[in-house]
């Protein structure tokens, strides 16, 4: 009985305690008043607790818990990582094509359009009582760099190039978080800081290279993801950089923190803490390693840390004043998305609740998928074969092993079907034409296909979880998936191509693929090539959209593709001045960066400047006049350019500062408005310590790829 009562006093004093409004709860105070209200009212216990990735929440004060998810292009839940927490539902998610695919459509609006459904989608997860796996700190985007395409995460990453990922990061973050003034739909934590592009020994190697490519390359995407984009949340990289690892980097509180205004989350990667004792060697004890983090901003951990902190603080190596200042970062993220509160006045608290309809079911999942896996393609060869006119057809071959599979990679969930290219295909050309399909040449049976066929349609390319094998392992030497990089830039399965076109010339190639390859003899002998890639659930349907007609491609390369492996030198050089990416490279690639065709024609008409020269502050409006010389509608990438011939510093050669997707129907001309800001002009003065416009002529170069210049114009820097 004694035990009755008392269970009975702690539940009713728990009620009583959650009835109570307490400052933090009142929504008309400021964050800051707020935080510290809550954090006076926390244990020591709870806020070592709230250093987790999974936030447990404080039910004695009515704060609610929530976790990270993953959500790179869609969000994860279930998948081939499995992401659904063990015993908790899980639920299909709408599937976008891979980060590499987004970035290939060039259009940071539907990249925003994207993010806002993906985000929709989560709260409607966390928030709906069927599904349990939810959480609303979302790792996304990855502001990464791609600046070597062996980077076997190049699939996560949008590019080589600073200010194409600048624009993107800052797209997905907004889209993400949302534009209410007071809440954000889910939070965007960006990966990972900094400078990570290798991950063969990524645990301990130190990636290495000055204070300007910090500042004008590598920190780029985030800076802008941070101070105009508005996350308020990255995660430190495992490598070192300049020798210091980045989970203990002083840039994390002297630049991330004081520099940029970063006030919430700084995460480690899964396991890194631990790592800096037994990979790193940077501490003699875990403890150590523990009160290092803490004093170099880390507010949260993926790791086993609670033992290790309290130790630190036991030993008086870290204070509770400094688990306060730590805490408050994530108790500010927390804040945010409406964990702190129960207001009405937060848009985003009904979803899931008052709308039961699943999203990924509803039709605009649909639509938004499809148009952007459409707009994702790219044509990289068309000597005229395409698009195929189904009238004239009476017998196509799909071919290869990518022709019947859509595949999910490492950070994507399960989607609520995929339409393979065969399906999309065998709907698009209907019972009248026949389709033959061969996975492979066993038996000769690609080359019987390919024979009986007016057109073969060859489909290969990459597994994105090298077919299941364990973990950092390659299933070829030119795949490459997360703890694993790619050891060839070669295909493999180009031969299997080789034979299709000997057997029938009339071949178009779908290369389906996470990364760029050197399809050299592609190149110079098949009429038609287009890339796509993996993981989208319209992807079937996109493709024979394009391959018959109905949508005029229009996407362009976001990495150089290169010829030869020996054009890529050292996976660790880091010093991308000694010669990669598109803006220091001086060897003729395969496909350049901003590549990608259409199946119409454009004529650069000429361009219009706002002003002759340009100064600190001011934006100097450009206005390319493009017409429409063929006989499709579609959509064409004009992308400005910018090299600085007289520079007294080391530059690039030159270097993407604007673009615009555009729609212009067959016979139209269109003024194409392209902004130039000065901001993008500066370089890393290091003596000064700040961004410097360098006077003297600029030249602009105005076309349709880093390697297709249509105008030039001169513009002088005041």
């Amino acid at each position: 009985m004694r035990s009755f009562l008392l269970s009975f006093i702690m539940v009713a004093s728990s009620l009583l305690l959650q009835s109570q409004t307490y400052p933090f709860q009142n929504i008309e105070l400021s964050d800051d008043e707020r935080l510290d209200n809550l954090i006076s009212l926390m244990t020591l216990e709870e806020k070592i607790d709230h250093m987790h990735y999974r936030p447990p929440g404080i039910p004695r004060l009515g704060v609610k818990k929530t976790r990270i998810v993953e959500g790179l292009h869609g969000l994860a839940l279930s998948g081939p990582a499995n992401w659904a927490v063990k015993g908790e539902g899980a639920a299909p998610t709408t599937t976008f094509p891979q980060a590499i695919g987004l970035a290939q459509m060039w259009d940071p609006e539907l990249h925003r359009k994207l993010a806002e459904w993906e985000a929709y989608e989560t709260r409607y997860v966390t928030q709906n009582e069927n599904y349990l796996s939810g959480g609303l700190i979302m790792l996304a985007p990855n502001a990464d760099l791609g600046r070597d395409i062996r980077w076997g995460r190049t699939e996560e990453c949008y590019g080589e190039d600073p200010y194409l990922v600048s624009r993107l990061t800052v797209a997905y973050v907004q889209g993400l978080q949302g534009n209410d003034p007071r809440y954000w739909t889910v939070a965007s934590l960006m990966k990972h800081f900094l400078a990570n592009s290798n991950e063969n020994n990524r645990y301990f190697n130190s990636s290495d290279f000055g204070e300007r490519l910090f500042r004008e390359y590598y920190a780029y995407p985030f800076y802008k993801g941070i101070t105009e984009g508005g996350s308020r949340a990255f995660m430190a990289a495992y490598n070192s950089y300049n020798g210091v690892p980045c989970t203990v980097h002083p840039m994390l509180e002297e630049i991330a923190v004081k520099e940029w205004n970063q006030n919430g989350i700084i995460c480690t990667d899964g396991g890194a803490f631990k790592r800096l004792v037994t990979d790193h060697h940077y501490y003699e004890n875990l403890a150590e390693a523990a009160a290092g983090c803490i004093k170099a901003g880390i507010t949260m951990f993926l790791d086993d840390y609670k033992t290790h902190l309290r130790e630190a603080l036991e030993k008086g190596l870290i204070t509770e004043a400094e688990i306060d200042k730590k805490v408050r970062g994530t108790l500010r993220v927390m804040l945010k998305i409406g964990l702190l509160d129960d207001s009405d006045q937060n848009p985003y608290s009904k979803i899931g609740i008052e709308d039961t309809i699943r999203p990924w079911n509803q039709p605009e999942a649909k639509a938004l998928t499809l148009e952007a896996t459409k707009k994702s393609i790219v044509l990289l060869k068309n000597d005229g074969v395409l698009p195929l006119d189904k009238k004239t057809l009476k017998k196509v071959a799909v071919i290869g092993p990518s022709a019947d599979l859509v595949l999910s990679d490492w950070y994507a969930g399960t989607p609520p079907y995929a339409i393979s290219i065969k399906e999309g295909i065998e709907k698009a050309l209907g019972e009248q034409i026949e389709v033959l399909f061969a996975a492979s040449n066993k038996a000769d049976s690609a080359l019987i296909a390919a024979t009986q066929a007016d057109y073969a349609i060859v489909c290969v390319g990459n597994h994105p979880t090298s077919y299941g094998l364990g973990w950092g392992q390659n299933h070829v030497a030119s795949d490459g998936r997360e703890e694993v990089d790619r050891e060839a830039i070669s295909l493999e399965q180009e031969d299997l191509v080789k034979l299709v076109f000997e057997a029938n010339p009339n071949t178009i190639l779908v290369l389906v693929s996470s990364f760029p390859y050197a399809i050299n003899w592609s190149a110079e002998r098949v009429s038609g090539i287009i890339h796509v890639t993996q993981s989208s659930q319209e992807m079937g349907t996109a493709i024979a959209d394009v391959i018959f007609g109905g949508y005029s491609p229009a996407g362009r390369l976001v990495q150089t593709w290169s010829k030869s492996i020996s054009d890529l030198g050292r996976i660790l050089e880091y010093d991308i001045t000694k010669g990669k990416t598109y803006l220091y490279d001086k060897n003729e690639p395969l496909f350049a960066f901003g590549h990608g065709l259409s199946y119409s024609k454009f004529d650069y008409l000429e361009a219009d400047l706002s002003s002759a020269s340009i100064g600190d502050g001011e934006k100097v409006k450009v206005n390319v006049r493009v017409r429409n010389i063929g006989d499709y509608d579609s959509d064409e990438v004009v992308q400005l350019y910018v090299s600085f011939p007289e520079s007294e510093v080391v530059r690039p050669i030159k270097a993407l500062k604007a673009f615009n997707r555009v729609h212009i129907k067959s016979g139209e001309t269109k003024s194409v408005e392209l902004q130039l800001d000065s901001e993008e002009l500066k370089y890393w003065h290091e003596a000064s310590q700040k961004y410097v416009l360098e006077e003297g002529p600029i030249q602009l170069h105005m076309g349709a790829a880093s390697n297709d210049i249509r105008l030039k114009q001169e513009l002088q820097v005041k």
